[in-house]
């Protein structure tokens, strides 16, 4: 390297910086190594050892959730790469931004099936299947532009994986310094006044009006306590629990598909559903009976009408959406909201019959949640496997008061 020229490793781990990425994951391999000898050498950003690469993929989504910003890993190629599908199958799931770099043999041995070490075939598919988006960098002069838009990809809405395979000989190349290590805009969804507008007069009528709010509401949570305060109850995924604390009295939490809910659900006016894809698992299998008329926001436009049928949907950013949204049904002059005078006290009777069932369920288990709260406070990380203990209790009965727990 020289003033002039840096290689397309030393590119990227400069962008990383500029990116303000502090720590990315993965393991270290011949096919990777120029990229990281980089980040060693700059040591600007700690880098995190992981025993096996779906590890290292899982701490990055990790990071991701919990900076609310960008994580980072790294993978060899082949076997390597294939080792971290499963977590990026659980990153696309949760919308977690995550930028995975993985090497890839030589460029004049790529699909050649030469039984060249390493080599994988129709790699590049397999992480096209799993991820958001899946480049692969075929010339060094395009390595910081794929990476910028991978980066770009990952951080627009809805958000998600993306993966970046890069040959080891274009890792190791020279290129001229380049001028510009700035990150591309990310796009957001222009808000949509006439359909918000709509809303808001539908709105306006309900007494009893739900809010059901998933991952993609988790910058929201100002918004949200605006309509809180207008009347509105509140139910959350797993993925949208904490952008309201869990002990606010209009809060069900993630409490959503007992039969108890699902009658408290038949005495409401209208349900809108905000950065949620309404899942399988929390709806039994779509045959949960939600309120209507039921109305929904996503920057998805696939998600209109899938899972549920709904009477209006609105493409768009859910924060700037709410917002709106409350400034219009706060406006006294467009009319006020009458809400039931029972409806709190209705939600809250619901929310303490699902603790109670699950308690109950739990027996004298229910006293080791109670330990843990106490210990915890309100400030902490709650992770969790797929396992008995996260589906009795984990996703629902230990209360979470931020959404980046």
């Amino acid at each position: 390297m020289s003033e002039n020229k840096i290689t397309v490793g030393e590119a990227i781990a400069r962008f990383i910086e500029q990116i303000n990425v502090k720590t990315v994951f993965g393991v270290i391999s011949i096919h990777n190594m120029p990229i990281l000898d980089a980040i060693g050498r700059r040591n600007n950003i700690r880098y995190v050892m992981s025993r096996g690469e779906a590890g290292g993929l899982n701490m990055a989504d990790a990071y991701a959730r919990v900076s609310h910003g960008l994580g980072v890993a790294f993978t060899s190629t082949g076997t390597a790469a294939g080792n971290a599908a499963g977590a990026l199958v659980e990153a696309l799931t949760a919308g977690s931004p995550v930028l995975h770099i993985t090497g890839q043999i030589e460029t004049e041995y790529i699909d050649q099936d030469l039984a060249y070490i390493h080599e994988a075939n129709l790699q590049l598919g397999m992480l096209q299947s799993i991820s958001k988006a899946a480049f692969r960098i075929r010339t060094k002069d395009t390595a910081l532009a794929t990476i910028k838009e991978a980066v770009r990809i990952a951080l627009t809405a809805p958000r998600g994986p993306v993966s970046v395979e890069i040959p080891i000989d274009i890792q190791a190349a020279l290129i001229e310094m380049p001028e510009d290590f700035a990150p591309l805009p990310i796009p957001t969804l222009a808000l949509d006044l006439v359909r918000v507008t709509a809303l808001a007069e539908h709105l306006r009528r309900a007494k009893r009006p739900m809010l059901w709010l998933g991952g993609g509401a988790r910058a929201s949570g100002s918004a949200v306590k605006r309509l809180l305060a207008l009347g509105f109850g509140v139910v959350s995924s797993v993925q949208g629990r904490g952008i309201v604390a869990e002990d606010h009295p209009q809060n069900l939490g993630a409490f959503n598909l007992q039969p108890n809910v699902e009658a408290f659900y038949q005495t409401c006016d209208a349900m809108l559903a905000v950065g949620t894809r309404l899942r399988g698992n929390e709806t039994l299998k779509y045959k949960l009976k939600l309120p209507k008329p039921l109305y929904r926001i996503d920057a998805y436009g696939l998600s209109d009408q899938r899972g549920y049928k709904n009477d209006m949907f609105i493409l768009g950013d859910a924060d700037a959406s709410l917002a709106l949204l409350a400034d219009l049904l706060e406006d006294k002059s467009l009319g006020q909201m009458q809400i039931d005078p029972l409806f709190k006290a209705d939600l809250a009777r619901a929310h303490a019959q699902e603790i109670a069932i699950c308690k109950d369920g739990l027996g004298e288990y229910a006293s080791l949640v109670q330990i843990l709260q106490d210990q915890l406070g309100q400030s902490f990380n709650w992770v969790r496997d797929v396992t008995i203990s996260n589906s009795t209790w984990g996703n629902r009965l230990l209360k979470i008061f931020d959404p980046l727990a």
